[in-house]
C-alpha cells in the first residue's frame, strides 16, 4: 500500500513538471510586466538624454515670464487710463464753469477773451484784462486745453502774480507745471510741481503733484529721486489714482533694473 502511494506522488511531481516545462518564456505574465517596465525606462532615458524635456521647462518657464510682463503692462495701461479719464473729467468741468460765466456777463464778454480765438498773450498779460481771477483762471486753462502750452504757461505765471491769494492759485500752479511736462520741460516742471506741494500742503492737487515730481525725475534719470517721490505718494495717499498710478512706474523700473 505505500508503495503504492509512493508511485502516485512522483507521478504527480512529474506532471507539474512537464506543465511548467511546457509553458513558453514569452507567455509568462511576470516576464512580460519586467519587458513593458524595460521599455518605458528606456524611453524615459531616451528622453533625458536628447534634453528635450529640458528644453521644454526652459520654454515654459519663459512663457510664464511673459505672461506675468504681459499682465503688468496691461495693469499699467488701466491705470493710466483711469488717470487719464480723471482728468478729462476735470477738465471738461472747469470748462463748462467757465462757459456758464461767459454766459452770464452776456454778448459783451467775447472781446476780452480774444486771445482765445488765436490772438497772441503778451508777457505780463493777462487772458481777460480787466477780469475776475475766475475769468482770468478758465481761459489759461482753455488755452491748456487747447494744446497752446506756451501762452498757457504765460497765462497761469501771470494769473499768479495778479492773484496770488486766490482760491484757484493751487490748481494755477499745478498746470503751470503740467504745461511745462507736456512739452518735456522736465527740469522746469518739476520745480512748478515743487511748488504746488510745498506752497500749497492742503491742497487736492498734492498728490498728482507729488506723482508728477517721480514722473519728472523719472525722465531725467534721477532713479533714486524717481523712487523716493512714488513711495512717498504710496504711503501718503493710498487708495488714490496718483498711488496706483506711482505703483505702476516702481514697478516698471524695477522691471528696467531702474
Amino acid at each position: 500500500m505505500l508503495r503504492m502511494k509512493t508511485l502516485a506522488l512522483s507521478a504527480s511531481l512529474l506532471f507539474l513538471t512537464a506543465a511548467c516545462a511546457l509553458t513558453p518564456p514569452a507567455d509568462d505574465p511576470v516576464l512580460l510586466k519586467l519587458d513593458e517596465l524595460e521599455r518605458r525606462l528606456a524611453a524615459i532615458e531616451r528622453v533625458l538624454a536628447s534634453g528635450s524635456l529640458v528644453d521644454l521647462t526652459v520654454q515654459a518657464d519663459d512663457l510664464q515670464q511673459q505672461t506675468a510682463n504681459l499682465r503688468g503692462r496691461t495693469e499699467s495701461l488701466e491705470h493710466d487710463a483711469e488717470g487719464q479719464a480723471e482728468r478729462q473729467r476735470e477738465l471738461y468741468e472747469d470748462l463748462d464753469m467757465r462757459i456758464q460765466n461767459l454766459e452770464r456777463m452776456g454778448p459783451g464778454a467775447s472781446g476780452p477773451v480774444s486771445v482765445l480765438d488765436g490772438g497772441s498773450l503778451m508777457p505780463g498779460q493777462l487772458p481777460v484784462p480787466g477780469g475776475s481771477d475766475r475769468d482770468n483762471y478758465q481761459a489759461a486753462f482753455e488755452l491748456l486745453k487747447e494744446q497752446r502750452y506756451e501762452p498757457a504757461a504765460m497765462a497761469f505765471q501771470q494769473f499768479l502774480v495778479s492773484y496770488p491769494d486766490s482760491q484757484l492759485a493751487d490748481n494755477a500752479q499745478y498746470w503751470l507745471a503740467e504745461s511745462y511736462y507736456v512739452t518735456q520741460q522736465y527740469n522746469e516742471a518739476l520745480s512748478e510741481f515743487e511748488k504746488v506741494i510745498n506752497q500749497y500742503p492742503t491742497s487736492r492737487k498734492v498728490p498728482d503733484a507729488l506723482l508728477k515730481v517721480g514722473y519728472c525725475n523719472y525722465e531725467l534719470e534721477r532713479w533714486n529721486d524717481a523712487r523716493g517721490a512714488l513711495t512717498r505718494v504710496q504711503a501718503e495717499y493710498p487708495d488714490t489714482t496718483a498711488a496706483r498710478l506711482a505703483e505702476q512706474r516702481i514697478k516698471r523700473m524695477d522691471t528696467d533694473g531702474q
